[in-house]
């Protein structure tokens, strides 16, 4: 299973039953390369302790070699073998695991994780997914799982089988298809290294709540001019074809329109959620914004979306897909 990529391999549609799952662990288990849903979106899955296998990731993604991946684990016991847990890091794993949340640790003495996969670096990114067909074949592969979201690298993430075949039909070897995700963006990226938490990436888990957990503010860690040390850092991220135009008050002439909230009602437009719900919006961003972007338009303007709460990593991956490119 470990050939070069191809542009003409078959992907295969899997269903989300016991066949699916077994068929889906076996392809990882053997070096392939299988889109599966997690709670967050549909991550592109590979066996994470073998390089040539985390190579298809990169290739299939089209993805920077320098951006580490995440590895998903069945659960806590799993991932702690994989990596060195402070206090912080602890706790937030008891208070959020299985769920949207990435812990970034040090390696331990005995991670089988690739150094590929952590991108050369001596610290490896972790998250227990709170999804059942996600949970079941990480058991029955039964070895770490990276696991990026399904879709060409600084593209819109995949939060349904079709968009995954989108983006990668003919790359990859299958897609597990177990419908839409819940959450809708990826997971809150949290560093635990020098006992100040750090957060690298706004998701799936407020910062308030972790924020509870660790009873104390945590710092927001910059990424300018550095090489990232978790997924989600490039400024150029979750990129549509037209350019994007934020905190808009309305669409002008010739722009598509992504609204928020009540009386969004305008030609070339789709509401991430009309009653102004922050889940809702979340679950929408990224199929909302491969919709419009299908439409051809050179711009497409976004609403002002509240700077709280899902809001944050809303906004996030808002100002990456307008960064310059």
């Amino acid at each position: 299973m470990n050939q070069p990529l191809s542009v003409t391999r078959r992907t295969k549609l899997l269903a989300a039953n016991a066949d699916g799952i077994a068929e889906a662990a076996e392809l990882l288990r053997a070096g392939g390369l299988v889109a599966m849903p997690t709670e967050t979106v549909y991550g592109l899955a590979a066996d994470a302790t073998e390089g040539t296998a985390v190579a298809g990731i990169y290739a299939a993604k089209e993805r920077p070699s320098f951006n580490p991946l995440i590895s998903h684990l069945p659960d806590p016991a799993a991932a702690r073998r994989q990596g060195l847990f402070d206090a912080n890091a602890l706790a937030l794993a008891q208070a959020f695991w299985p769920g949207p949340l990435t812990l970034v640790v040090p390696v331990s003495s005995g991670c089988t994780v690739s150094e590929l996969a952590r991108a050369g670096l001596g610290t490896v990114a972790l998250r227990v997914p709170a999804h059942a067909i996600a949970h079941a074949v990480l058991e029955a592969a039964g070895r770490p799982i990276a696991a990026p979201s399904a879709n060409r690298s600084g593209r819109i993430s995949a939060t349904s089988a079709a968009h995954v075949m989108a983006d990668l039909d003919g790359r990859i070897d299958a897609v597990l298809d177990a419908g839409p995700t819940e959450v809708g963006v990826e997971s809150t990226i949290v560093a635990c290294l020098d006992g100040t938490p750090r957060l690298l990436r706004p998701g799936g888990v407020p910062r308030a709540a972790i924020e509870h957990v660790i009873g104390r503010p945590l710092v927001l860690a910059g990424d300018a001019g550095h090489a990232p040390i978790a997924p989600g850092m490039l400024t150029s991220h979750y990129a549509p074809a037209a350019r994007v135009r934020l905190d808009a008050d309305a669409p002008e002439q010739g722009e598509a329109w992504l609204g928020f909230g009540p009386g969004q009602d305008f030609p070339t437009a789709l509401n991430l959620s009309p009653t102004g719900d922050l889940r809702e919006a979340a679950s929408n961003l990224f199929g909302h914004m491969r919709r419009l972007d299908e439409m051809g338009l050179r711009t497409i303007a976004v609403a002002r979306i509240p700077e709280q709460g899902l809001g944050e990593a809303i906004n996030d991956r808002l100002r990456r897909a307008a960064a310059p490119r």
